[in-house]
């Protein structure tokens, strides 16, 4: 049961990444948001960096849904942990940009402590 649980919260996980990443890459105002202050929503070159950052998103995600379905838990489950260092890392860039807090521990390290907990229930199913 727990190996059921654990790989439909993958699977969502993933499915989500893909949502995230392919919105962000048909409009790239959609990580405004993401917590970088003084970011101008109207900045060509800031558009291309988060068409960047949406391709990433769609990669993640698929890779994440690839390994959920066709390998072990324990695989998935290295993968989700693996995959759980980009929210924690952009959550740090949050903060070192002097971003919000809310925005950094409330999306990114939420996001990535999330990861971690499905990552551990693959691991132990």
């Amino acid at each position: 049961m727990l190996d059921l649980i654990a790989t439909a919260l993958a699977g969502l996980i993933g499915l989500a990444v893909v949502a995230m990443g392919a919105t962000g890459m048909l409009k790239p105002q959609f990580f405004i948001t993401f917590g970088i202050p003084g970011t101008p929503a109207d900045d060509p070159v800031l558009n291309h960096w988060l068409t960047v950052k949406g391709g990433r998103d769609v990669g993640t995600g698929l890779m994440i849904l690839v390994v959920t379905l066709l390998g072990t838990a324990s695989l998935a489950g290295w993968a989700m942990l693996a995959a759980a260092v980009m929210p924690l890392f952009d959550g740090l860039i949050v903060l070192r940009a002097k971003g919000p807090r809310a925005t950094a521990f409330g999306v990114h390290f939420a996001t990535a402590a999330t990861m971690a907990v499905i990552a551990v229930l693959l691991l132990l199913a």
